[in-house]
């Protein structure tokens, strides 16, 4: 039994917003596990420790004594370790580079004081350094922010020299910049190639699908329409009846083989030229082809009848096509009843709850309707209402979770959100309901995490990832295209 995926980490998300993740290492920088970047920053820091460390005793001797030995090696410590976090923690071993640069040629080693030059060399290189991957790897606030700290920062040690430290840091900054620029550039022209490949595997495997379809189903419908048509000459005089049965069979399988040859274009083309998909307004003449089949059928309208999103007009048709042809091959000669009910969510949802109001789905289907109509107060309220009938089931809880977040409640749906992935290994759920609440509370990158898992475990609620409104805060997101691109479903145009 396959082991579950781990949750995603919490601290995980605010970082991700501010430092990304580094580069891929290439080979000549790795070796096996060990990162050659890592270690070279860890035997610079601790050759520029010794040396500075050293230097600092020379000159201190030379000049007075002022400072012990202790302090001697606590600055070239404060000074050299923090470019061992540059790797891992950029941004953090700046501020820490930045904050032992300024104590210490501000307060403890004035520029001047014990040598010639105005700032230590160890202090730079590592601040220097620390720079660098800020600006490589950092949100560009976080840059522009680093840029202005090193400015002010400069001229508050040491005003005249602070013309070339900014000179200096500018140009690590704006080269951290192009570096940054070209990864990105990289990184978007894998992710096309990537999709391009996957794009041309698909339509592979759709021209090869749709040869054995051509090869096997067409020449058996072609032979059903052939011998349907050619059944009532092989005898004398036969009943108008038959004749008319046999027309039927051959209209049927014409229509069926019309249909597959449209499904075969769809299959063979990428952009194929489509016929237009049958809908309800179709449904009559579904209807009377059942009833040419031996079946009863009675049809009714409630409701007013409105026009209907595309997808959801074939659907329809579609539901009432399979159960007619069910009709037909279980159950010959039966009364079939079509009801079709047009009407809003709320109503729908309202006679749910009429027939179990134990239903969990139902208050999560009123709670999205009220939340569309902009009712958040009354969203929130018929959540709470759901979780106190049937309990803190995951469903009623991310309902409630999502009501809480768009009534700007965050913290109480960050709870909820929390107490749903403490219980998620023990009670699965569809880790799309939880991608959905994180997108409701703003936090993409849990989003997203929870989406990664929802395609790891397949999850069937993914089919509407791409028309589902509640996802429209991702669609901004650089992440968005590249998961449509995986998961290979549609946008709504």
């Amino acid at each position: 039994m396959s082991s579950s995926p781990a949750r995603p980490e919490r601290a995980r998300p605010l970082r991700a917003r501010i430092t990304a993740p580094p580069a891929p290492r290439r080979r000549w920088l790795r070796r096996g596990r060990l990162d050659l970047v890592f270690i070279a920053d860890v035997l610079i820091a601790v050759i520029a420790f010794v040396l500075t460390n050293k230097a600092l005793t020379a000159a201190n001797a030379s000049n007075g004594g002022h400072h012990n030995p202790v302090e001697i090696i606590g600055v070239s410590f404060v000074l050299c370790a923090p470019l061992i976090l540059r790797n891992r923690f950029p941004l953090t071993a700046w501020l820490a580079s930045a904050a032992a640069v300024l104590v210490v040629g501000r307060f403890i080693i004035t520029p001047h004081s014990i040598g010639t030059a105005a700032y230590l060399p160890a202090g730079v290189i590592v601040y220097g350094l620390c720079l660098y991957a800020v600006s490589v790897r950092c949100a560009t606030w976080v840059v522009v922010t680093a840029g202005v700290v090193t400015a002010v920062g400069a001229i508050v040690i040491n005003s005249p020299t602070s013309a070339a430290a900014i000179v200096l840091a500018a140009v690590l900054l704006l080269f951290g910049i192009f570096i940054r620029s070209r990864r990105r550039g990289r990184e978007q022209l894998e992710v096309a190639e990537r999709r391009h490949e996957g794009e041309r595997a698909l339509l592979e495997e759709r021209q090869r699908i749709a040869r054995e379809l051509h090869d096997v189903v067409a020449h058996h419908m072609s032979v059903i329409a052939i011998q349907a048509e050619a059944a009532p000459y092989k005898t004398a005089d036969p009943p108008p009846e038959l004749v008319e049965s046999f027309a039927e069979i051959r209209a049927s399988a014409l229509s069926g083989l019309n249909e597959l040859r449209r499904v075969l274009g769809v299959l063979r083309s990428d952009t194929p030229d489509t016929a237009p998909q049958p809908g309800l307004d179709d449904l009559p003449g579904l209807l009377e082809s059942a009833r040419n089949g031996g079946v009863t059928v009675t049809s009714a309208v409630s409701g007013t009848p409105r026009p209907l999103p595309r997808g959801v007009d074939l659907s329809a048709y579609r539901i009432v096509q399979e159960a007619l042809s069910n009709a037909m091959r279980h159950a010959p000669g039966s009364a079939v009843q079509v009801k079709l009910y047009y009407g809003e969510a709320a109503l729908v949802w309202n006679r749910a709850l009429e027939i179990d109001p134990t239903t969990d789905a139902a208050y999560v289907i009123g709670v999205q309707a009220l939340e569309r109509q902009g009712k958040y107060a009354e969203a929130l309220k018929e959540a709470e209402k759901g979780v106190a009938i049937v309990g803190r089931t995951p469903f009623a809880l991310s309902a409630l979770g999502y009501a809480l977040a768009s009534a700007g409640k965050r913290a109480e749906a960050v709870k909820i959100a929390n107490e749903l992935e403490a219980t998620w290994k023990d009670h699965y759920f569809p880790p799309t309901a939880l991608a959905l609440l994180y997108a409701g509370i703003g936090d993409a990158d849990r989003a997203f995490a929870w989406l990664d898992i929802a395609y790891e475990q397949r999850d069937p609620q993914l089919i509407w990832f791409g028309v589902e409104p509640q996802f429209a805060p991702l669609h901004k997101d650089r992440r968005w295209p590249e998961l449509i691109a995986r998961l290979k479903v549609v946008e709504p145009k």
